[in-house]
């Protein structure tokens, strides 16, 4: 199996309805895709209003044996899915692909809330057994192997693997900007799956969207090392540059983006030396491009707002501010989870305490505007 994985989050549409698949486009994409070599598919049961898994269906289960690719999707862990639903849900999810089995099913969206609750109480999955009827599901033959979607901090990611070792994968935020944010904690993550000896699902590669286009600058840069290639396939190239990863996940839009990734995957190019010096480069211009720049960040090293690192808050919101959708960013998430350490549910009564610099400046407005943008565009 290639690493290219198909992600499908974002399908050609016919209007601006969700749901209104362009089938002709799908699946000529779907059909491109196998012919590559490549067989990793990714839906869920949350994407396109709820139709993606339906999308799957025709566009590739009807259309292609079954032994010529892998289907995987995930629990709709964030729909606080009461225990007498959870085999129904799942049931659903089967007859919504068509198939008897999903080749990689995942819990969806773990997040510190949906784990340990807020403050250490018990989240869903403990109280729902999530854990215990997905290991129920693959003894029956029903999915063939067992994964986790996470997208919270890799301590927690190290106690949940010590204590599911039937997680046989997980998928990560896996993209140079995310690599070493303080929130998303990419790397951290990516070295927490390797110690526990597990392969890695990347995805958000571009970042929703945002690396596909970088600022001048940046792009001028990379150009000068790799004329013809886009934006996209350097970021593409560093995921797939990374060990022990099942697929990288792109969610591909129209045959344009399949065709510019098939020719990146396939060419396989690792980095040179000075591509990678170029490289990192362009993503320190990327992240001066926002509105906060990491050398503003600086005089907020060691102050925190409510446990967490003002310097994390001030990063997420500011990275989110140049992304195409900002509000669609899940650094916001990630924020939730790091309140919840705290002991402060994100949807309740959240503090707000003021931010004095060492020198005496009072920032506080500033962070409280951020802290809030995060907590308004919460989409979990």
């Amino acid at each position: 199996m290639g690493k290219l994985g198909f992600g499908m989050m974002r399908l050609p549409l016919k209007s601006d309805d969700a749901t209104d698949f362009d089938y002709e486009e799908l699946n000529a994409m779907v059909d491109r895709f196998l012919e590559a070599g490549f067989t990793y598919f990714d839906t869920s049961a949350a994407y396109h209003a709820g139709k993606s898994e339906e999308a799957a269906r025709k566009s590739i289960v009807e259309r292609h044996p079954r032994d010529s690719f892998t289907i995987a999707t995930k629990f709709p862990t964030f729909n606080l899915v009461p225990e007498d639903k959870v085999e129904e849900t799942f049931q659903a999810q089967l007859d919504n692909l068509g198939v008897e089995y999903i080749d990689y099913y995942l819990m969806h969206g773990i997040q510190t809330v949906f784990y340990e609750g807020v403050g250490g109480e018990d989240g869903i999955i403990p109280k729902t057994r999530l854990f215990e009827h997905m290991k129920e599901w693959k003894a029956q033959g029903r999915i063939k192997h067992l994964g986790i979607s996470f997208h919270a901090s890799a301590k927690l990611l190290d106690r949940l693997l010590t204590e599911h070792p039937e997680v046989e994968f997980v998928q990560l935020a896996i993209n140079p900007i995310d690599w070493d944010s303080e929130l998303v904690q990419a790397a951290k993550c990516y070295e927490v799956v390797r110690r526990h000896g597990l392969p890695v699902v990347g995805m958000e590669m571009v970042k929703g969207g945002g690396l596909s286009t970088l600022p001048e600058e940046a792009e001028q840069l990379l150009r000068s090392y790799r004329p013809a290639d886009s934006m996209t396939s350097w970021s593409l190239r560093f995921s797939l540059d990374l060990e022990d990863t099942i697929a990288i996940l792109s969610g591909m839009s129209n045959m344009e983006q399949m065709e510019d990734n098939i020719r990146t995957a396939q060419a396989d190019k690792r980095f040179s030396k000075e591509e990678k010096l170029a490289f990192w480069r362009a993503m320190d211009i990327y992240r001066n491009s926002a509105p906060i720049t990491p050398h503003m960040m600086k005089s907020f090293i060691g102050l925190t707002w409510n446990g967490v690192p003002t310097t994390a808050i001030l990063q997420a919101y500011s990275i989110c501010q140049i992304q195409p959708d900002p509000s669609f960013s899940d650094d916001n998430n990630y924020f939730r989870g790091a309140l919840a350490d705290a002991g402060i549910d994100m949807h309740g009564d959240v503090p707000h305490p003021r931010t004095i610099l060492p020198d005496g400046t009072d920032e506080t407005e500033l962070v409280n505007k951020a802290a809030d943008w995060l907590i308004e565009n919460s989409f979990f």
